[in-house]
This record gives structure tokens, sequence and C-alpha cells, in this order.
């Protein structure tokens, strides 16, 4: 998968870090983490620089729910005033236009393709990085960092992403779709800490208040959670060309109507509007006909999946049957699996079957606590 970096940067072994500090290009959200990250490498006499980048204008996404999280005003201060506290530069930089046509546009086209995704995966690795290299090559910044809870590490001339000390915060999930030429650039000083002792940290420093801040995980664009509405908004006359279309069961059968296929996903139960007398699940969306398909929840059981567009991380390449622990989603656990080469993509291979495997979600595939790949899953199926 190709990444959003620059291509041509500055490749920079992690031992620079210890022969001395260089100048650091810090993205600031407000948050407590990111405001954290920028503290920390100043304290560590690190050149702090901060940015602050605005993805989405909340005014326009048309929900009802009051700015929250990155992308608002408050936070934006937050960030700067941080900056000043300390005496370090910090800049806002609009990325509004590369967002929106990358990140939103996917959004839709892949409800429409009736798939489930992954827009924080898709906004890291095309977005974000591509804007912090940019723009810390023209400040002359040796590296850019970020308060994301992950490590990396040089191994065997390559650099790996691992998961971060606090297995409740990490972000190595979202975060595979990083380059070698990113991750060579990149600090996160986050990854050795949890989270308790990173709102320690910021009261400890007199930022008590951001120490009780509350966490937004929620999509920055969809401020209000409810991405039908989001949909519908973005998407004129949506809601007339989908409506109407039928609930089938496996054998074809149709037991019902729905509001449109792009309203629904792999694994949903909730909100079906629809009583078989037992409990049923979306197991299919077929988009060439409307159709979505309901079963019962062994049904969402699938042993192999199909994965592709994959950046390799930890290795360029695995012999087939690899042994590894495989994440189809951010909240999973990981399951045993082994991994095969095909021409376009990599077939993971279940030990057990595992539930809901969504097209379009992200699948990243480990080793212990180090990232091999991730890659988008195309399809689902049982061996």
């Amino acid at each position: 998968m190709a990444t959003g970096c620059v291509k041509g940067s500055l490749f920079v072994p992690l031992r620079f870090f210890m022969s001395r500090n260089g100048k650091v290009l810090v993205a600031m959200s407000g948050g407590i983490d990111s405001t954290v990250t920028a503290l920390m490498l100043h304290n560590q006499g690190y050149e702090v620089v901060g940015i602050t980048m605005k993805t989405w204008d909340y005014a326009s996404s048309g929900g009802g729910k009051k700015e929250t999280g990155c992308c608002n005003l408050d936070s934006f201060n937050d960030a700067r005033q941080a900056a000043v506290d300390h005496g370090f530069p910090h800049y806002v930089l609009d990325i509004r236009d590369e967002f929106g046509d990358s990140v939103i546009n996917n959004f839709v086209d892949e409800y429409l393709a009736g798939r489930t995704p992954n827009p924080c995966v898709l906004c890291n690795t095309h977005i974000k990085w591509s804007a912090l290299l940019k723009r810390a090559n023209a400040l002359d910044c040796d590296f850019i960092a970020t308060g994301h809870y992950v490590k990396v590490r040089e191994e065997n001339s390559r650099f790996v992403l691992s998961k971060a000390k606090d297995l409740t915060k990490d972000q190595s999930y979202v975060l595979w779709g990083l380059g070698q030429d990113c991750l060579s650039r990149s600090i996160y000083p986050l990854g050795d800490y949890l989270k308790t002792e990173v709102r320690q940290l910021a009261f400890d420093m007199g930022y008590k208040e951001l120490s009780k801040k509350a966490e937004s995980y929620e999509i920055c664009f969809v401020p209000d959670n409810d991405y039908r509405g989001f949909l519908k908004r973005n998407i004129e006359g949506l809601e007339e060309r989908v409506a109407g279309g039928n609930f089938v069961l496996a054998d074809g059968k149709v037991v019902g109507k729905h509001k449109g296929y792009p309203f629904y996903t792999i694994g949903q139960r909730k909100g079906l509007d629809i009583a078989l007398g037992r409990p049923m699940f979306v197991t299919q969306i077929i988009p060439e006909t409307n159709t979505v398909v309901l079963g019962d929840a062994h049904e969402l059981q699938q042993s192999e999946m199909f994965v592709s567009g994959l950046n390799w991380v930890k290795y360029d390449s695995v012999q087939d049957g690899m042994e590894a622990t495989t994440k189809i989603r951010y909240k999973d656990a990981g399951s045993v699996s082994h991994i095969f080469n095909e021409s376009d993509g990599v077939r993971v291979s279940f030990d057990h079957a595992v539930n809901s495997i969504a097209p379009g979600q992200s699948a990243v595939i480990y080793e212990g606590d180090d990232v091999i790949a991730g890659g988008i899953i195309r399809r689902g199926y049982n061996n």
C-alpha cells in the first residue's frame, strides 16, 4: 500500500536520538496526549515546533452536536497556549481540502460499495503524516512526533512499529499504513506510559484541567456519531435511491424491506426494525441489488479472509504458512492465524473461525507485539 509520506524524505536511524537532540515538529490537537508529548520533548531538550492541523469544519457537517475533540477553536487555543507557556512556536495548518478529497470521498464511496471503511487509517496514512513531513522539511525539523500510544524501534535495518505499554490505549492498529520513511522520522514518547501516568504527568506539569479532559472516540467529521445522517446529508437523493431494498436470508427468501443498504454494517443486530422470532444479524451486503442478507449468529463465523493493499512493516514479506496474530477491528484482541501469499495480497487462515469479518475494515498482522503488515479486508469466507 502506498503511503502518504514524502518520498525522498530524510531517513534517520533511531540511534540518532541517543547521540543528540534535534528539532521536532509535534502534532498538537489540544488534547492531553499531544500536549504532554510536546512538553516531554521540550523538557528533554528537543527544539519543539507545535503544529495543529485543521482537517474538518464542524459547521459544515450538518450535525446537531456541539463541537468536541479536535478541529475546534477551543482545542486550537489550548494547543497554542501550551506552546506560548513554554516558549516554542506553534502553527495552524489548514488541510481541509486534502482531507475532504481523500478521506471523506473514500468514506462515502466505501459505504456505497457495501463496505465498512476505517477513515482514521486512511487519514493517518495519506493525509496527516504527509502534511507533517512536508511541513517538517520546510521548517528543517529532523523528526515529527505525535501523542499516539505506539512504539518504534530499529531492527535489521527496518523500523518496526509495535504495541504500546498500555494495551488498552494501543494505536498500532490505526498506524499500520505508515511506511519506513515515516517511521524512521517519528517519535512516540507515550508508547512507554500508561494513560493514567500521562494524566498524572499533565497534572504535575500544571495542566490540572487538561489532566481531567475527556477523550473523543468519534470520527472527527461525524461529530454526532451518526454516519447514516452524514451520508444522507452528503449524497444528494440517497434515501430515494436506496430505500425499499430487500432483507433476505441465505437461501434468498425475502423476509422484509430495509431502508437502504449503505445504512447497514456486517454484524449489525440493533436497528434492523424487523421481527423474525429470533435475533438476526447482517451477514452480507449486496449493493448491486440493494440487498441485505440476514442470518443467525453462527452465520457470521468465517475461517478465512483475503487482504490486499498491504504495507509491510517488520518484514518485506513472509513465508507461506507463517503463524501470526491478526486483528480485524480496532478493539479486537486478535486471533491466531496463518498467512499465505497471493498474487495481489495475502490469505489469512484462522485457527478458529472469527466473528463479523467486514470488507473495508483494516486487518493488522502481528508477531508478538510487532506489526508485520496491515491491509484492507476484501472478503471473508470459509475454507
